[in-house]
Order: structure tokens, then sequence, then C-alpha cells
């Protein structure tokens, strides 16, 4: 017998109406980038490992899914290599290409082996999958679509507030009401690791912190001593853990914990600019906060970053964020051009929506009329009439046989076509054409010569 077939786990496939309501939050955040000024780009679905590899950190290294080299590739490996069993020595020798990690490193690396063709500052955006070998569960997935806008060679927090005000308008036309876009900065979390002494760990911190609110604040002190960062470095820094109050408030903490570190003090004096322009031009239905244990564990980000949670109603993991870079395209080469960008989590803003019951009820409809198929001199007919309807359009289409009348309304239900077309022989005759309104039962005729008299009644 043959086996039945699988799909491999963190991945999934997608029904038409499923594709409908992807499609719908995926214009939705494209209208947006469009309206922004943001460009389309798209980059290969994987790249060369160098390019990827080093850029995320351990725990991302980690989750780069590796594509071995295409033919016998075990027989270039020397003996000594082989057998040590070591994956750090064999890897390179039989992998050269990984599929993406995310989109924003292949982006730097599109800047600068095309420096010299971008307008800068170069506004892009992106909506492509990218690939993770993360262990599957809700909202997580090993393969899934991110969508980003990024802006390379503006250092201005015009940029920042203006990804406050993106995410903002893209939520509330999805009507996802309620949203908070968490902000941090990371030149903060480089001057609490200053102060603390724990400045030459400070990647092992931030990744440490970062997971606050999955692990608790226990844990995260058990792993940042298991990184070496000593009892009394996370006694300074214990105040993090219990900051209160509005942002001012927290901000206020903040500049005394930091007195003596100057990059720390930058941080703060960021956050209260941005803060206070977004005040000033003020959000349609999200709201943003302070969360000074936000560290987004990439070790690319260097001053803002962002991270959006959805309403409070919904169990779930970030839909959302982003932050500044300002040398990420100095790992190839290209130094001092500054970046900042933001993600749209599709995958799991699509499961919100779902939870919510906030897709439009008309994107289960693919058809607008169904033509029903009385046999063959109908059927040509038929399907004359439908090519002017589409022409006129309308998404119309012609039952392909001419079985049972009621098998095919019956089809027509299940895809919910709100207009049924009646065409037999005594139509041919009186050359009409009879419409049906599945909702309400009611009939009309119309010509059948002027198919636009029907499209005007839509």
């Amino acid at each position: 017998m043959p086996q039945k077939p699988s799909i491999p786990k963190g991945t999934r496939d997608f029904s038409p109406i499923e594709v409908a309501k992807r499609n719908h939050i995926i214009s939705t955040v494209k209208k947006h980038f469009e309206t922004y000024g943001f460009q389309p780009i798209e980059t290969p679905s994987f790249e060369n490992s160098d390019t990827l590899l080093g850029k995320y950190g351990e725990e991302g290294d980690r989750l780069i899914f590796k594509i071995l080299n295409s033919g016998d590739f075990i027989s270039k490996v020397d003996d000594v290599t082989y057998s040590s069993k070591s994956s750090a020595s064999l890897a390179p020798k039989i992998t050269e290409k990984a599929l993406r990690y995310d989109l924003t490193v292949p982006f730097a690396r599109y800047v600068v082996m095309h420096q010299n063709e971008l307008d800068f500052p170069f506004k892009r955006y992106q909506i492509q999958p990218v690939w993770r070998a993360d262990r599957p569960q809700k909202g997580r997935f090993r393969e899934f679509y991110q969508c980003d806008a990024d802006v390379v060679g503006a250092n201005s927090l015009l940029q920042e507030v203006e990804f406050v005000q993106l995410y903002d308008a893209v939520f509330s036309e999805l009507g996802l009401e309620g949203c908070t876009i968490k902000m941090n900065n990371r030149k903060i979390l480089s001057g609490i690791a200053e102060v603390i002494g724990a400045q030459q760990l400070l990647v092992d911190f931030t990744v440490a912190l970062d997971k606050l609110d999955k692990i608790g604040e226990e844990k995260v002190k058990e792993e940042m001593r298991s990184k070496g960062i000593t009892t009394s470095a996370i006694d300074k820094a214990s105040p993090l853990f219990k900051m209160e109050g509005d942002h001012q408030t927290q901000l206020d903490q903040l500049k005394d914990l930091l007195v003596e570190s100057d990059v720390g003090l930058e941080g703060v004096g960021e956050l209260e600019a941005i803060f206070g322009m977004v005040e000033s031009l003020g959000l349609q239905s999200a709201q943003l906060a302070l969360d000074v244990t936000l560290a987004r564990g990439l070790n690319y980000y260097t001053g803002t970053i962002f991270e959006v949670a959805a309403p409070e109603r919904v169990q779930m993991g970030s839909i959302g964020g982003g932050g500044r870079y300002d040398d990420l395209t100095g790992i190839f080469g290209l130094k001092d051009v500054s970046g900042v960008g933001i993600s749209f989590g599709l995958d799991r803003i699509y499961l919100v929506l779902e939870e919510c019951n906030l897709f439009p009820q008309a994107l289960g409809q693919s058809l607008d009329v169904l033509c029903l198929n009385f046999g063959k001199e109908e059927g040509k007919a038929a399907l004359q009439l439908v090519s002017k309807l589409r022409k006129n359009g309308l998404r119309a289409d012609l039952y392909p046989s001419s079985t049972k009348v009621p098998k095919q309304f019956k089809y027509a239900d299940k895809r919910k076509v709100p207009y049924v077309i009646l065409l037999g022989d005594k139509e041919l005759q009186t050359g009409s054409f009879v419409v049906k309104n599945m909702k309400t039962g009611e009939q009309r005729s119309y010509a059948l010569d002027k198919p636009e008299d029907f499209t005007a009644t839509l």
C-alpha cells in the first residue's frame, strides 16, 4: 500500500478561504507600506551560509536551516573531519547555503551589493517566507511569512515615530484595536550592563532578560548566573524587574539607575523624544508603552527596539517587532549606514483576527455568479454570457457539466455564490437569462444581449 503523504512539522497547507484571509492581511499591510513611501524588493529564499551565520547570536544560528550541497558531498570530506563527528567542523564541508532566517540580514546584503543603484535614504518593504528550525507550537511555525519595512541611510528619530504610526494604521484598518506597541532601547540595556559591571556579557544579559515574560524572574536570574553574570550584578539590575507606572515615571527611574552611564542616558533621551512626538500626533487604536525588560535577542540592534503585543483578550506571543541597527551593513563591509525597521507577523496576526472574528464575511465568497449548465447548446450560450460578465469585472463561472440541477445548486451553496444564472432552452428561445438571488430566492430576467443591465444592479 502507498504510504500516506504528510508534510514536515511546522509547515501548513492553506485552503482557498485561508489564502483569501492571508491575502486580506497582506494587501492591507502592503497598502500602508506604499502609503508611507516604501518600495518593494525580493531576495532569494536561500543565501550563502556565511551571509547568515553569526548575525543572530548563538540561539539564532542554531535555528537556521542548512542546505546540503548537491551531489556526493560526503566524498569531499577528509577522513579526519568525518571521523571527528563534530558538526562544527563537518558542516562547512557539506553545506554552503541556508534558508533565510529573516528578511533583515538579506536586506543588508542587498543594500551592500546594490549601493550604487539606490537612492538614500532607501525605504524598502518585503513580504516573503522565512524558515526557522524552531519547536512548533501555537503561533510558532518553521515556515512563515514576514512583512518587513526598513529605512537605511537616515538616523533621524522621526523614522521610529513613523513606524509607530504605521503599526497603528495597519492594526486599526484590520479592526484589531487594543494592540500595545512596546518600546525599549538597546543603549539603555548596554548602560545597565555597564553600571552592574557585566558589559562584556551584554549579549547573555539581554538574551536572558528578553525571556522575562516567558519564564519569570527567578528563571531569568538563574540563566544569567549560568552565563557567568555574578549575583551582585544581578542584584544591581533587579530594579528592572519591578518597574511600574507610566513611561515617564519609568524613564525617570532609569535616569537614576543610569546616572553614571552616558550611553544609557542617551537611550533614555531617545525614548523621551519618541514618546513626546507620538503623543503630539496621537494614535488611532494602539497604545505605546515602555518595557524596560524588552531586549529582542538579536545581536544587530543598536538603538530603539519594538515589539507589538496583541490585545489582552487574546493569548498570543508578539505579532510584530523590530528596531534600529545603525551598522548592520558593516558586517558586509559597508560602514556607518544607519537603519531601522519593523516586521509584521502575518501568521500570528491571522490567528488573532480569526480568534476575534475580525475577518470580513465576504472573504469566503470567491465567485459573484455561477451559471448553471443545462446541456450542450445551453452551455455554449452560457459560456458566452460568462465571458461577457467577466469582461464587466464580475467573478463568474460556468458549471462544467450538465449534471442534475440540484447538484449544481448544492455546489453553488458550498461556494457561497450569491447569484445563480439559469439559462435553459426556454431562455434561449426568448433571448434572456434568469438570475436567482441565493439569499432571498428572488428571480429576475435580463436580456441575453445586455448582461450589463444585471451587472449594474450589483
